[in-house]
């Protein structure tokens, strides 16, 4: 499968992909907004050995490195969307019944606001979120607050 968007993920794909990430052997085309997603709600809902928030950063740019993405000013590891996209994710597991099925929420995570790969654009601007700064650290929105 070369890419995830709008599909339906099993358990055992969503546990590939953020195994996938985690020893970088994703190929870099199944790397798509979806499957960001999905790595992330499966570090943060199976993974609790792993912060998440503080281990991203270096787990996204090794991968990217072993893709031969560079992480510069312009191009590969972005701090800003990585940690908001966390955040989403974990607001949105919080709000689900305890012991959903993993696919279950991954499907519902895709389906939802943050299933958009331009949702950060609703509380950032284009200049602000893109920016070199917002790339290399934490920005907060400029547009409005984040609802979580």
């Amino acid at each position: 499968m070369s890419s995830y968007q709008g599909a339906l993920l099993s358990e055992g794909q969503i546990r590939a992909i953020g195994l996938g990430l985690l020893d970088r052997t994703l190929p870099k085309q199944q790397w798509t907004h979806a499957a960001h997603l999905a790595a992330a709600l499966w570090l943060l809902v199976e993974r609790p050995d792993i912060d998440a928030p503080s281990a991203m950063p270096e787990i996204i740019r090794a991968y990217n490195l072993a893709c031969g993405v560079a992480n510069t000013d312009t191009g590969g590891y972005h701090e800003t969307i990585t940690q908001a996209s966390l955040r989403a994710v974990a607001e949105y597991v919080r709000q689900q019944p305890a012991g959903t099925a993993l696919a279950t929420l991954c499907t519902g995570l895709l389906a939802s606001p943050c299933g958009d790969k331009h949702w950060p654009l609703r509380y950032w601007s284009t200049d602000c979120l893109f920016s070199v700064e917002a790339r290399r650290h934490w920005l907060a929105p400029d547009l409005q607050d984040l609802p979580f």
